[in-house]
């Protein structure tokens, strides 16, 4: 089993969640974060520049038996694609165990 973090622009949140869904990755969480890169977000208020090192992206958490890793990362890497710096990062880890509370099963059994 693999985890894999994704970072990715907020705007192709929805674009990369509707292509999980077409390879049956139905389950994964996902919550906001700020970070800092390199790309420099410029804000414009009343006429004024304003630049910030904080970057506003979504971060997705996927567990995954092995036989879908390279669906999983390939469905992320075409989605969330721009080609502009911000894109994102993807990291992958093993996973040891799983395990499904409910119904004590483990491996990738828990995951489905």
């Amino acid at each position: 089993m693999k985890k894999i973090e994704a970072i990715i622009r907020k705007s192709k949140f929805d674009d990369v969640k509707d292509a999980l869904h077409q390879i049956d990755v139905n389950f994964f969480s996902y919550w906001d974060v700020t970070g800092v890169g390199n790309e420099k977000e410029g804000h414009v208020y009343r006429g004024v520049s304003y630049n910030t090192s904080d970057i506003q992206r979504r971060f997705l958490s996927i567990v995954v038996s092995d036989p879908f890793l390279d669906r999983t990362l390939e469905a992320i890497l075409k989605t969330a694609f721009t080609g502009i710096v911000g894109d994102g990062k993807i990291f992958v880890s093993d996973i040891e165990e799983a395990y499904r509370i409910r119904t004590k099963e483990k491996g990738s059994d828990s995951l489905k």
